[in-house]
């Protein structure tokens, strides 16, 4: 079921909290970047924590950068020179990070008030972005519809252009499993079913290459508490994790996350074959929900994907969206205790 609640207002326009709840589990959605503002689920005591950070206010969404919760496009990650090239006509779309363009640019889809419909267990969110916006060729329409159901999360993302162009979409929670409240992440047990990764360069670019997380930090196929691997050289100065696996496929769950305090875990499912894992180490502190002070590896995102700056490398799987083509994918997570 379903209910809403006020938030806020944006340009004359009402933007509330939309709350969809199974009977064990409650998430809040927001149409101001078709974000999770929170999800509750049950600890192994039974009491509900909420383990995904957010803030209280509006305005807090519109200002702050992070991207808490949202839905992150036209194209997630990173575009390695802010420029791409389709069919021989060569695009410069918004460089938001250095020369590269981040997220979709100054404004990605994550700063756009969608609209919405809600159903018994789900809600849709919808966006028309025009040709031209952040520099992306093309008329993208766009629906990201969540749905709770038996204790899972899933994400279903659609999209359709009428120009050839780079689509490429994520959810960009923030998952603390503890506790939105409970500060760092480092007891949290990992697993990732991904025997490679994209080796990055300079502005976290990749060089193109797929390379074997044997031996690297980047090795999860066995649970590894995430404490044990934050402070390793091999990782960008004391910052933690901010690297794209290649799953493995074929695979359900691709990757599980838990939590010993709580016993809160989670497992990830997705259709797509990339997840960047981002343990909020360029997060500056600020005040989220109740309160609550988050920072620097606060948190754990598992943001599925196409591979970063793919559009640039012929090797990796393609993030191009034909003309007419239907985009579709797929993202759940199922919480549970141990």
């Amino acid at each position: 079921m379903y209910r809403i609640k006020p938030f806020g207002t944006m340009d004359g326009q009402d933007v509330p909290v939309i709350e969809l709840t199974d009977g064990i589990c409650a998430v809040e959605l927001i149409p101001y970047g078709a974000a999770v503002r929170s999800i509750r689920v049950p600890d192994r005591g039974g009491k509900l924590t909420d383990i995904c950070l957010g803030y209280d206010d509006l305005d807090s969404y519109r200002t702050l950068d992070a991207c808490l919760g949202g839905t992150i496009g036209r194209c997630a990650n990173r575009i390695g020179g802010a420029r791409f090239a389709i069919g021989g006509t060569e695009y410069r779309v918004t460089a938001n990070e250095g020369a590269n363009c981040l997220h979709g640019g100054a404004e990605g889809f994550h700063k756009k008030l969608w609209a919405y419909a809600c159903a018994e267990h789900s809600v849709t969110f919808t966006y028309d972005s025009p040709d031209g916006e952040e520099g992306f060729p093309g008329n993208l329409h766009v629906e990201v519809t969540y749905t709770l159901e038996n204790s899972a999360l899933t994400i279903g993302y659609r999209a359709v252009t009428d120009r050839d162009t780079v689509v490429n979409l994520t959810n960009h929670a923030y998952f603390n499993l503890a506790g939105h409240d409970c500060g760092r992440v480092d007891d949290h047990v990992l697993t990732v079913r991904a025997d490679r990764y994209t080796p990055a360069g300079l502005g976290n670019i990749p060089t193109g290459e797929l390379a074997s997380v044997a031996g690297t930090p980047l090795d999860f196929r066995t649970p590894t508490e995430l404490g044990s691997r934050l402070a390793d050289p091999f990782l960008d100065s004391g910052r933690g994790y901010d690297h794209n696996f290649a799953l493995n496929g074929g695979e359900a769950p691709a990757a599980e996350l838990w939590c010993p305090r709580t016993g809160i875990a989670l497992e990830m499912a997705t259709s797509l074959e990339g997840m960047q894992l981002y343990t909020a180490g360029w997060l500056t502190e600020r005040r989220g929900k109740g309160g609550a002070v988050y920072g620097p590896t606060h948190a754990v995102c598992m943001e599925t994907q196409h591979f970063p700056d793919a559009v640039n490398h012929e090797n990796f799987p393609t993030p191009i969206l034909r003309a007419g083509e239907p985009y579709r994918e797929r993202t759940a997570y199922r919480f549970f205790t141990r």
